[in-house]
């Protein structure tokens, strides 16, 4: 039985640039953290918090973050010069992973709640979605402005079916079922996020009509969709944008979120060519979600 008091976890801080974010959250993942959040401050870089059980050599593990930052600035990514390790007993763990997910609002109608503070009365229609290692929890700028972007879309238009590339926490396919989409295939190819997917859409009653499977989007085989969700990055849109004219059916909307409010002209742009209109944006952060009309440019006779 350990000793009242005793530390359990260790907290493990690091600096990042937008870019190299998600790699890092990843690599933190796959190196044992059992919750990481990412703080935004106005004018710093954005900034990791990692929570891991205490290793019995704290400076291997921090010896390997400090090479995966070498290798992201030699890659030109901006990534912080070295981790930071601070002890947390067992109390301040579980507080400091809940407080960076309290219920937030969304839009005109949406309110995103951890399944441990989710409202008991509210006129908002309330999406659970459980924080883990999914990316998408409603607190991103780009999460957000793909749910704006989606419920100002549902409030003219009622599409039948839509796909969700890269599902993450699958937040975008249920928030499309609960806003009246019938039929959602949400689409990853990493498996603990298709786990995550299928155990929100559960806790928001939604399992029956959100199918999440894990699949590459560049091997999708799926009927053109009324409604394409891709909350990617600028780099996974350039490279799918041809994909994207075989998966958004002729005058559906491309809902595309992860860029970098410096990227999102050059990526409309990019799709413009291959019939992708522009039609709406959001930008919110510092990262922009553009809603585009696919109008093929080759409609058949």
């Amino acid at each position: 039985m350990e000793a009242a008091g005793r530390t359990a976890y260790v907290e493990l801080l690091v600096d990042t640039g937008d870019e190299a974010a998600e790699a890092l959250t990843n690599f933190l993942w796959e190196q044992g953290a059992v919750g990481v959040v990412e703080e935004s401050t106005p004018g710093a870089p954005p900034r990791l918090r990692a929570f891991f059980p205490a290793p019995a050599a704290t400076d291997v593990l921090t010896a390997r973050v400090d090479t995966y930052l070498d290798g992201l600035r030699a890659l030109g990514l901006p990534a912080g010069a070295r981790a930071r390790l601070a002890p947390l007993a067992d109390a301040d763990w579980a507080t400091a992973w809940r407080e960076h997910f309290r219920p937030v609002a969304v839009g005109k109608r949406l309110l995103i709640a951890p399944p441990w503070e989710t409202p008991a009365m509210t006129d908002r229609l309330v999406l659970t979605i459980e924080p883990g290692r999914a990316f998408g929890t409603g607190h991103h700028g780009t999460t957000a402005g793909c749910l704006e972007l989606l419920e100002a879309l549902l409030e003219t238009e009622r599409p039948a079916r839509a796909l969700d590339l890269g599902t993450g926490s699958g937040i975008l396919a249920i928030a499309a079922a609960r806003l009246g989409v019938t039929e959602v295939l949400a689409c990853d190819f990493d498996p603990d996020a298709i786990t995550a997917a299928g155990g929100n859409a559960a806790l928001n009653g939604v399992a029956d009509r959100v199918r999440a499977t894990v699949v590459d989007v560049a091997a999708l085989a799926a009927a053109p969709a009324p409604l394409v969700l891709a909350n990617l990055l600028a780099a996974a849109h350039r490279a799918f944008a041809e994909r994207y004219t075989a998966l958004v059916a002729p005058g559906g909307v491309l809902v595309a979120g992860g860029l970098l409010d410096a990227e999102a002209d050059a990526v409309a742009a990019g799709l413009a060519v291959r019939g992708f209109r522009r039609e709406a944006a959001r930008s919110l952060e510092g990262w922009t979600s553009l809603a585009l009309r696919h109008a093929p440019l080759h409609a058949a006779a």
